[in-house]
């Protein structure tokens, strides 16, 4: 399966973004969707993901800050980012479970400004 990610850009502290992460065409049922993120020379960390009855988990450091959605007609998981951080600075990674298999979308960049 193919994700398609998007809505990263540059944006300064205290501002919002929205990503978006697709898997046009696709008819298989994610179980899972998600995100997460790779600061460079840091581990990729966990950011939120939602499963397909709704049920959503956070990164502690997110918390409070991201909401995650998803439009399951469309196979699609949305990160609304809030109150962004300089250290949110990161590679964002889009992720969908269907069955057994775990496939990645491409990264989009966010760039928080201090």
């Amino acid at each position: 399966v193919q994700l398609q990610a998007s809505g990263g850009g540059l944006v300064q502290t205290g501002g919002s973004l929205r990503l978006s992460c697709a898997a046009p065409g696709s008819k298989r049922s994610m179980i899972v969707m998600g995100w997460s993120r790779q600061a460079p020379g840091k581990q990729r960390e966990l950011v939120a993901h939602i499963t397909d009855d709704g049920d959503t988990n956070y990164g502690d450091s997110v918390k409070g800050r991201f909401i995650i959605s998803r439009d399951n007609a469309q196979n699609a998981v949305f990160l609304q980012m809030n109150s962004l951080k300089p250290e949110d600075t990161a590679e964002y990674y889009c992720y969908a479970l269907i069955g057994q298999d775990l496939s990645w979308g491409q990264g989009t960049q966010v760039t928080v400004s201090s």
